[in-house]
């Protein structure tokens, strides 16, 4: 049996809790993780993705079993387009695609983007769809682990950290949230409480595609 779904997984180490892309216990059956060598975050991370080395995400699309096939890494949204036309599989890169269908119902600056590193995103990954952004503070502990590839995360001190930062920069105006980072989907609860608001990530992406893919625990009330 193919696997519901092939993630194409950065070059890393540092941990991927369950509700993480990377996290097979995500996902109600089983997954492929695909591990594309020397993609490293600093790599991929950039304010300019047209220089990213995409031909080993190329190499990987084609291997894929997996019904769907996803990116472990929301900055990978410039090359959308690209990837999707190589393979007959519904290909998610980032949780950013599903902009235009949200902008169809909220205005983008009442959307607020959570970002791994707001510097760094810009129209080339955005598109027309500019939202308002919120990043990780460089001194975070989750952006700490994933930055420099720590192989130990505490889970609620991250948990606090990102509750305080949107309980900060969510404004009475934000109607939706949107997770670029493939990462913060295990704190999408914890958001939640905080702001009462519907939150669009890469799994629910997937669970659009694919209905009954993702384990119903990380996934929230669908947007």
């Amino acid at each position: 049996m193919s696997p519901s779904v092939t993630v194409l997984q950065l070059d890393t180490d540092f941990p991927r809790i369950a509700g993480d892309v990377g996290c097979a216990d995500t996902y109600v059956d089983d997954i492929e993780i695909l591990r594309i060598s020397n993609a490293t975050v600093g790599q991929i991370v950039s304010a300019e993705p047209a220089t990213i080395p995409i031909a080993p995400f190329e190499a990987a699309l084609q291997a894929a079993r997996g019904e769907i096939v996803v990116t472990s890494c929301g900055f990978l949204s410039y090359w959308q387009d690209k990837l999707a036309a190589q393979t007959d599989k519904p290909f998610i890169s980032s949780a950013l695609t599903a902009l235009p269908q949200l902008c169809a119902i909220y205005a983008a600056q009442d959307i607020l983007t959570l970002t791994f590193d707001e510097h760094s995103l810009n129209a080339h990954h955005f598109g027309r769809y500019r939202t308002e952004i919120v990043g990780l503070p460089e001194d975070m502990h989750l952006r700490q682990v994933i930055s420099k590839n720590q192989t130990v995360l505490d889970v609620a001190l991250a948990t606090a950290e990102i509750t305080s930062l949107i309980t900060a920069r969510h404004k009475p105006h934000h109607k939706h949230i949107l997770l670029e980072c493939t990462n913060l989907p295990p704190y999408k609860a914890a958001i939640a409480a905080v702001t009462g608001l519907p939150i669009t990530d890469i799994l629910t992406c997937i669970e659009g595609v694919r209905p009954n893919t993702i384990n119903p625990a990380y996934l929230g009330s669908m947007p």
